[in-house]
């Protein structure tokens, strides 16, 4: 074994782990709630498992990256293993295995399926819309859909009828099948789903609160104490993440402290690598500014992210301008008080410290 196991070097923390073989390439990224006890397991255990027993005795290093929950290392995890695949998580490496979304479908009278990130046609009509997601948890998953539809009477029918059937006569649908309901107010519906659907995460609960509130006001009792106990089992169900969301950009997040500064990238929402580097000036005054220009201003063409994230930067202006002279792309940079933004930064203030703490 070329490895040697110390369970103290880790935390009995939720995370994701990445098993290295000497020349540095990932052999196998694996979660788990508790990071020590997992990986005590590979090396405390008598494995039967040939192809476990082979992996433990490639490891040389492990690097492991801490999330704030369970969901966050489902879905961490799956986005590892899509971008590095390692020779070990073979079994995992189907393109189908990637979290689902919810995303209305491109036809006349649209209904809301699911999606999934890495299919191209998970639907039976191409999707189209905002999507909600990812779910980690196809309880959740399907119990959303299932409230969406029937509150707002939309159609699940694959293909749809001519006639009305059973989710109409109990209520859950609204009959446009048979014309019960016209296709100008369906669409309607349609499109307010669509809205309620685009809060993502708390927004999505609180937009429920709202409405809840707003059929109260109007004397509508019932509706409201409906609404109040699908919002119960919704959240009892839910699974709150930020290590992938829907994002047309590509982002970075710097966390500065002392003389080092972690870097965590964001591919197409998708949470991935973390990468601490040290800082050639220490934290010597505008050492992050200089750090962020000459590591920027060196990166060409589409690698470059369209937006940094940071904890702390002396003069956003003056960095702005000199990537600009560097001839590097506008970059947005952002130093956020709140958020998911801020929560991702916090994120990477623990794997920081998590790291530079282990290499002291």
């Amino acid at each position: 074994m070329s490895f040697t196991f110390n369970a103290a070097h880790y935390p009995e923390s939720p995370g994701c782990y990445m098993m290295k073989g000497a020349d540095g390439r990932i052999l196998y990224i694996g979660k788990s709630k508790s990071l020590r006890n997992r990986l005590r397991s590979y090396f405390t255990k008598q494995h039967e498992n040939k192809r476990i027993k082979q992996l433990v005795d490639e490891i040389a290093s492990i690097e492991i990256v801490l999330v704030n929950n369970e969901a966050e290392s489902l879905l961490l995890e799956n986005n590892l293993i899509k971008r590095h695949k390692p020779p070990y998580n073979r079994a995992l490496m189907k393109e189908e295995s990637g979290y689902a979304y919810l995303q209305f479908t491109k036809e006349k009278l649209p209904r809301l399926g699911v999606y999934y990130r890495n299919q191209a046609n998970r639907l039976s009509k191409e999707a189209t819309g905002e999507k909600l997601g990812p779910f980690k948890s196809s309880r959740y998953r399907d119990a959303l859909l299932a409230f969406v539809a029937e509150h707002y009477g939309l159609r699940t029918c694959d293909p749809m009828p001519k006639r009305v059937c059973l989710q109409y006569h109990i209520g859950k649908c609204g009959g446009v099948c048979e014309g019960l309901v016209s296709e100008a107010d369906y669409l309607d519906q349609v499109r307010e789903a669509s809205e309620l659907l685009a809060d993502q995460g708390e927004g999505l609960m609180e937009a429920l609160y709202t409405k809840m509130e707003q059929y109260a006001e109007h004397m509508q009792f019932e509706k409201a104490q409906r609404l109040l106990l699908n919002i119960r089992n919704l959240e009892q169900a839910s699974d709150k993440q930020i290590v992938e969301r829907q994002a047309a950009i590509d982002q970075d997040i710097l966390y500065f402290e002392g003389t080092y500064v972690l870097i965590a990238s964001v591919k197409e929402g998708m949470l991935s690598d973390f990468q601490l580097l040290p800082l050639e000036d220490g934290s010597a005054e505008g050492a992050y500014d200089r750090f962020l220009i000459k590591h920027y201003g060196e990166i060409e063409g589409d690698s470059r992210p369209s937006e940094i994230i940071v904890n702390a930067i002396n003069d956003a202006v003056k960095v702005r301008a000199a990537l600009k002279r560097s001839g590097a792309a506008c970059m947005k940079i952002t130093l956020p008080k709140r958020g998911i933004k801020y929560e991702l930064l916090q994120l990477c203030r623990r794997n920081y410290e998590y790291r530079v703490n282990a290499s002291e």
